[in-house]
């Protein structure tokens, strides 16, 4: 619920009725009994209405809506000169933006509009003062458009938040899947590879495997802690966060091209990416230098990280390695190669913008 429905609406409401008590007691109307009973079931309903329709099942809501809609109505024709015409105006925009069914919000405002009409037309035929001309009373019903428009308009609001939602959860099971997911099935598979070599009487063999195991673990959690600093890198720019990592590693960084910003997840591939390669480039090649290049081209964001160590076999880390990096650009559509590069070793990913 927004501050206008919170607070606004119910304090144009509260301050319309109060104004339109004082005119009536300034001004007596022409029918007296009749304008005060019909200006306070008006007001006692658009009132309640306000406050408490919200709460209310479907069939209420209607009850409650019509009857503030139909009391206000004669209005026009009872006391043109107060600020109670507001009252239809107010309660026909309600209509719209609390009534499930268009028709039924329609039709409730319709036949305020129309009751308004018939009351200026028997109020002309009087005598009656002050009465608007009977098309005026037309635009009564407009109001429900707005509130209509404006349902729709915090019906698709809530859409996009609830699918940017599920997206977020979607990345940040991926990211379980990818670190604690992998780490854990290692874990498991040497604790299994343990235990037939403890059963086979192999004990050194065992407590290799066991040991193994442990340094899984205590890797499984060195990448969680990472990914965890990545999610919460994601207010800051790309750009940023990756020169960020690449200070924390000693790495040099450039950005090539002009900087804009891209969607959360590439900017969490490109930043998985990053972190994957220097972790590699650490570990395979101590003491190498290492470079970080972003670069963005118009339908392309690309990073390569390059060090200058001695080629070796292909890294692969305890973490979520480079076959998981390469699942991760395919499911943005994009590719990511790795290889030596002269005496070093370099990854590049490429994702579409």
């Amino acid at each position: 619920m927004t501050l206008a429905d919170r607070v606004l609406r119910p304090l144009a409401t509260l301050v319309v009725s109060a104004i339109t008590v004082l005119q009536l007691i300034n001004r007596p109307p022409g029918l007296p009994v009749l304008s005060w009973t019909v200006t306070a079931v008006a007001i006692a309903a658009a009132v309640t209405s306000v406050f408490v329709v919200d709460r209310l099942p479907q069939r209420w809501q209607i009850a409650l809506v019509a009857l503030s809609v139909l009391a206000a109505a004669p209005l026009f024709a009872l006391a043109p000169a107060t600020a109670a015409v507001a009252l239809i105006f107010i309660n026909t925009g309600r209509a719209g933006r609390v009534l499930r069914s268009r028709q039924v919000a329609v039709a409730v405002s319709g036949a305020g509009a129309v009751l308004a009409m018939l009351s200026t037309w028997v109020a002309e035929s009087l005598g009656a003062p002050d009465v608007p001309p009977w098309w005026l009373c037309l635009t009564a019903g407009l109001p429900v458009l707005l509130g209509l428009v404006r349902r729709e308009r915090a019906a698709a609001q809530a859409a996009a938040e609830y699918a940017a939602a599920l997206e977020e959860r979607g990345r940040i099971a991926r990211e379980i899947h990818d670190v604690v997911g992998h780490s854990l099935s290692g874990i498991a598979v040497q604790l299994d590879m343990a235990d037939a070599l403890h059963a086979a009487g192999k004990t050194d063999e065992a407590n290799e495997a066991v040991l193994r195991a442990r340094a899984l673990a205590v890797s499984g959690l060195k990448e969680t802690r990472r990914a965890v600093h990545a999610l919460r890198e994601n207010a800051l720019p790309l750009p940023e966060a990756i020169s960020q990592l690449a200070e924390s590693h000693g790495a040099s960084f450039r950005v090539k091209g002009t900087a804009e910003p891209v969607s959360v997840e590439i900017s969490q591939a490109v930043i998985r990416t990053a972190q994957e390669a220097l972790t590699n480039a650490h570990k395979h090649a101590p003491g190498a230098d290492v470079r970080l290049v972003l670069e963005y081209e118009p339908k392309i964001v690309r990073l390569t990280a390059t060090d200058t160590g001695s080629a070796g076999e292909q890294p692969t880390g305890s973490g979520m390695g480079l076959a998981g990096m390469r699942e991760r650009a395919a499911l943005l559509g994009g590719k990511l190669v790795a290889g030596p590069a002269g005496a070093g070793w370099t990854v590049r990913m490429e994702l579409p913008r």
